[in-house]
C-alpha cells in the first residue's frame, strides 16, 4: 500500500465507527465492532470491522470470517460503492473526510491510461459486475417481480449489488443505493459494458433519482442477451431498445434469444449473430425508436435477414404484460409472428 493509502486509511479508522453508518448501514455495532454480512453491505453478520485500536491491532480493519476476506475501509468504499480503480476511491474517501482532493496528475507524452483505471470503460463494467451477486431472493428479482418479469435466475446477464455507486451529475453529491446490473455483452459473451438500474432500498420499483438508469462500457453493437449461448447459431431472434421490453417477451416467448440494445442509437448497430434468418424488432408505441427500427431492418435485410416488427398494444410489451397479462401478450404476439414460429415458440407446453 503506498503512503497516501495509508495515510487515508488510518484516518478512516479514527472514525470507524462514522465511516461503517455511511459505507455499510446494512450492519449494526456489537461491542468494538460493527458487524455485516459482508464487504458489499449485504445483511448478516460474518464481517466484523474493529471499531477502536486494541492491543497494536488498528481501528478499521476487517476480517469476513465467512469468506476469508480481510482489508481496511478503503476497501469497504471501493466494494459497497462499486469503484473500479484507486484514484475514485481515494476521491470518495476524502470526500467523506473533508479533505481537499488533490490536482489532476499530469500524463507523460505517449502516456496512456490501463482500462482498468479509466472511469466507464469496458474493464470497469467487468470489475462491477464480478463484484455484484445474482439476483435470487436480492431487491432485484423483486423489482423485476414487481415488473412482471418472473425470469430464470440462472439468466448470466443480471446481478444484483446491494450498495451501488451513484453520482449526480449536477450537484457532484454522491451516494449508494442498491442496483439492478445487467451485462452488455458481445456476441462470443465478454462483457463490454453494463446497465445499472437504481432501486428504492424499500422495495417499491426505481429509486427516486433524476435518472435511475445508466450504462457504461462499450455498447455499440452489443446488447444485453437473454437466452443466448455464445457462439451459437441463433436462427431466430428479438431485438429491442429496453431491457425491461425485452425481458418481457422472454415470459413469453422463453425459447426465443432476446437482445436489449439499451438505446434506439444502439439499436441501429446492434451486431447480428451468425445464422439468423428472421429477425423480430420490438417496437413502442411513440415514434422515438423509428430511426433504429429502420436502420437495424435495413442492415438486416441487406445479410439476407427477414426483419419484422412486433408492436405492443400499449406503450410498451412490458405495460401490455402488467396491465393484460402473459396469455394476453402471448396472443397478441402471436398474429405478429411467423405461423412456424408461433407454433414452435408459443404453443402450450
Amino acid at each position: 500500500m503506498t503512503g497516501s493509502a495509508s495515510e487515508l486509511a488510518r484516518r478512516l479508522g479514527d472514525h470507524a465507527e462514522a465511516v461503517c453508518r455511511e459505507y455499510l448501514p446494512n450492519g449494526h455495532r456489537s461491542g468494538n465492532y460493527w458487524m455485516v454480512g459482508d464487504v458489499r453491505n449485504t445483511p448478516g453478520r460474518s464481517m466484523h470491522v474493529r471499531l477502536k485500536a486494541v492491543g497494536g491491532k488498528a481501528a478499521g480493519k476487517w476480517v469476513d470470517e465467512s469468506s476469508g476476506e480481510y482489508g481496511d475501509l478503503l476497501d469497504a468504499i471501493e466494494q459497497s460503492c462499486g469503484l473500479v480503480d484507486f484514484r475514485e476511491v481515494a476521491d470518495e474517501a476524502r470526500r467523506f473526510l473533508s479533505m481537499p482532493l488533490p490536482p489532476p496528475q499530469p500524463q507523460p507524452l505517449g502516456a496512456q491510461c490501463q482500462p482498468a483505471a479509466k472511469r466507464g470503460s469496458p474493464e470497469a463494467a467487468r470489475r462491477l459486475f464480478a463484484m455484484s451477486q445474482p439476483i435470487a431472493g436480492t431487491l432485484a428479482e423483486r423489482y423485476l417481480a414487481g415488473r412482471g418479469i418472473l425470469l430464470s435466475t440462472h439468466e448470466r446477464a443480471l446481478r444484483f449489488h446491494p450498495g451501488c455507486y451513484y453520482r449526480n451529475l449536477v450537484t457532484g453529491e454522491t451516494q449508494t443505493l442498491p442496483a439492478l446490473i445487467a451485462a452488455v455483452t458481445n456476441l462470443d459473451g465478454r462483457i463490454t459494458g453494463l446497465q445499472r438500474t437504481w432501486l428504492d432500498p424499500s422495495g417499491h420499483g426505481k429509486a427516486q433519482l433524476a435518472d435511475p438508469r445508466r450504462s457504461l462500457g462499450d455498447l455499440l453493437g452489443n446488447g444485453i442477451w437473454l437466452g443466448h449461448e455464445p457462439g451459437m447459431p441463433v436462427p431466430v431472434m428479438a431485438a429491442g431498445e429496453g431491457f425491461e421490453t425485452m425481458a418481457s417477451l422472454k415470459v413469453v416467448i422463453p425459447a426465443l434469444p432476446v437482445a436489449a440494445a439499451t438505446s434506439a442509437n444502439h439499436l441501429a448497430g446492434l451486431r447480428l449473430p451468425l445464422g439468423c434468418r428472421r429477425l423480430y424488432i420490438a417496437a413502442d408505441a411513440d415514434a422515438a425508436g423509428r430511426h433504429g427500427i429502420e436502420r437495424l431492418s435495413q442492415r438486416a435485410g441487406e445479410a439476407g435477414i427477414l426483419a419484422l416488427v412486433l408492436r405492443p398494444q400499449l406503450g410498451d410489451f412490458n405495460d401490455d404484460l402488467r396491465h393484460s397479462g402473459p396469455a394476453h401478450l402471448a396472443a397478441w404476439l402471436s398474429d405478429q409472428l411467423v405461423p412456424d414460429d408461433a407454433r414452435l415458440f408459443l404453443s402450450p407446453g
